[in-house]
């Protein structure tokens, strides 16, 4: 297998082919201190993984001990047709296209559709729109080049995907208290909450099914986050019935609910895009205006019982009057003279009132399409650090679940800038390492920091200022290195054990889903569990032994898979994708249960999703045939 990349994605995606799959991988990335493909010239954040994994010499010897581990590593600017040729894709099962740049993704995935049609190409884009043109035109090609090939018997169709897609459900679940873990299927939410136990020694509602148990460091507060290396204190994924119950005092993760995904409707959209009256006028203006026109009907009232006149007749006086367009009141009573006095008075003050109305509607209307400013009285809200690719998907997410969010930004043409405006959501415009920038979006009134940005250090800069404003944040940070991001919990987590604080990595929530996709499984997403990710992915039951003819129960393999949810629909029927929403909701055709009894018999038809440990799914992967389960 081939990954070519030139960010932390294609480490990890490489380490994680041949320490979980033991795939012989090759590893094609740029050079040190090279210009990155696309005009890029950031340092590689997965600079330090690389560094951490053996020299050649090492990884020979290694290989010799656990099997084919082998992994080569290439250094070349760009993936041209000369590179992947010299990286041996004529010749590769599967190749990974993980540039951050989409062009040179999509030239590079042209070329390797030439070199070799039967390739599965799996390509990572930003553009969703794009991805799935993509998908259809490489396919056609490999059968333009092979008349007659099968690409489903084959596997050697082209996946798509996109690391921000995967991981934004995680990281905005991370950001919000209660909605937890996610994972979008057909249609429907898996939702995933960790529950703690009621009291000292008993164990925490399972729900309707157990996911995972907690480490048992999870209740210290100077406890790190569990991960692989954590021994029995670690985290257990997909425990059976007797571990549950034996882990006494440890906290889980439980599958709560499943729930349709309706699309946005028309009226929605339209009311989302309108610009509200309210927020032409500031409301200092608005009680001006108002106090103005309760003087005027005060005066016209007056006008009305001191004179005798129409109501109406006297309401036009009281107008003429206060635009100093009536003849002077010379020879009229006293009350009249002084009626006309008070409202030449009102009339001065109309004019700033009018002014200032019309620059305050005028500069609205320019900035409605451009930067709404945080409201004052805004509270209770999630402050987003970075509109990037990451920080977009996140916010579109957390809109999803009508989420209030201020945004901070220092750079004016990141892509999320745009949706910021679409979605009419506050956006705050500079640096957040600098004094104030924070403060203007009320960072002392919310409810979780979410730092998304592509610097650790900023991360963490802003994170512990959040913290010395308001101890109790909740805080969310984007963190790369592994060993950098426990030090980092374990001190956020000691100095405020009453606050809740995450750390997540956008390439280790991604990398399953780019793994599974080139070892032909449709990966419908990851949930993280500490430092452990939990997979969810669909399989046909045909060829898996392990499933095929074998009960619900009977399937379940304790700490490596558990059947969570039957596709009713007929084998004709399915939709190729299940990781994307029915446009009509999921009410026109039958879609996932995943209420499944215990005793229901896996038939060879039958398409399953699975919860799943990396290293379960890969053994899956191992024993079952080298097919595409739906994509």
């Amino acid at each position: 297998m081939v990954v070519c990349g030139d960010d932390g994605l294609a480490h990890r995606l490489a380490a994680e082919l041949r320490d979980v799959y033991r795939e012989q991988v090759t590893l094609v990335v740029p050079a040190a201190g090279e210009p990155q493909p696309g005009g890029g010239n950031r340092p590689s954040p997965g600079r330090g993984l690389l560094g951490r994994m053996p020299t050649p010499r090492t990884r020979a010897a290694v290989a010799g001990e656990h099997g084919p581990r082998e992994l080569h590593r290439m250094e070349a600017a760009e993936p041209d047709e000369e590179v992947l040729a010299a990286a041996g894709v004529a010749g590769a099962s599967a190749l990974a296209l993980v540039y951050e740049d989409d062009d040179t993704n999509v030239r590079a995935a042209l070329m390797a559709r030439r070199l070799n049609p039967r390739l599965r190409l799996v390509i990572r884009l930003y553009n969703r729109k794009l991805g799935q043109y993509l998908e259809d035109l490489l396919d056609q090609a490999a059968i333009v080049a092979e008349p007659g090939i099968d690409l489903r018997e084959l596997d050697s169709s082209t996946t798509v995907l996109s690391d921000a897609d995967t991981a934004a459900p995680a990281l905005a679940a991370s950001a919000v208290a209660g909605t937890s873990k996610v994972i979008q299927a057909d249609g429907l939410l898996l939702r995933a909450v960790e529950r703690t136990p009621p009291g000292r020694g008993e164990v925490a509602d399972p729900g309707l099914c157990t996911l995972a148990l907690l480490s048992a460091t999870s209740s210290d507060p100077a406890g790190s986050e569990g991960s692989e290396l954590s021994g029995d204190r670690a985290p257990q994924l997909l425990p059976d019935d007797r571990a549950v119950a034996a882990a006494t005092g440890r906290g889980i993760v439980a599958l709560e609910a499943v729930s349709h995904a309706a699309p946005m409707t028309s009226g929605a959209r339209l009311a989302a895009a309108s610009l509200p009256m309210a927020s032409l006028f500031s409301r200092r203006l608005r009680w001006s205006l108002a106090g103005i026109v309760a003087a005027v009907a005060a005066l016209a009232t007056a006008s009305w019982l001191t004179t005798g006149d129409h109501p109406l007749h006297a309401a036009y006086i009281t107008l003429l009057d206060i635009f100093s367009i009536n003849d002077p009141a010379v020879g009229e009573p006293p009350e009249r003279k002084t009626l006309q006095i008070l409202a030449g008075f009102v009339g001065l003050l109309l004019l700033p009132v009018l002014v200032a109305a019309a620059l305050e509607g005028l500069g609205a209307f320019r900035t409605a399409t451009v930067l709404r400013r945080p409201p004052r009285s805004l509270s209770g809200h999630v402050v987003l650090l970075g509109l990037g690719k990451i920080g977009a998907r996140v916010l579109a997410r957390l809109r999803e679940l009508e989420i209030p969010v201020v945004c901070v930004e220092s750079d004016p043409e990141a892509r999320g800038f745009a949706l910021a405006r679409r979605l009419r959501v506050p956006v705050v415009l500079g640096d957040v390492t600098e004094e104030g920038v924070l403060e203007a979006a009320h960072i002392h009134r919310a409810r979780t920091l979410l730092a998304l940005t592509s610097s650790d250090i900023t991360n963490l800069e802003a994170s512990l200022y959040a913290r010395s404003v308001k101890a109790d944040l909740r805080v969310v940070l984007r963190l790369y290195d592994d060993d950098f991001a426990t030090a980092v919990y374990r001190t956020l987590r000691a100095a405020h054990p009453a606050a809740l604080t995450r750390s997540r990595s956008v390439t280790h929530l991604a990398a399953p889903a780019f793994a599974g996709a080139m070892m032909g499984r449709q990966v419908l997403g990851a949930i993280p569990v500490e430092r452990k990710v939990l997979l969810f992915a669909a399989v046909e039951v045909a060829g898996h032994p392990q499933l095929e003819g074998r009960t619900v129960a009977e399937s379940f393999r304790p700490g490596a898979w558990r059947v969570i949810a039957l596709d009713t629909a007929a084998p004709q029927d399915r939709r190729p994708d299940l990781a994307t929403a029915l446009a009509d909701g999921g009410g026109q055709r039958p879609g996932l249960v995943w209420e499944l009894h215990p005793g229901y018999l896996l038939r060879p038809d039958d398409r399953v999703v699975l919860a799943a440990t990396r290293r379960g799914l890969a053994e899956l992967l191992g024993r079952g045939p080298a097919r595409t389960a739906g994509v």
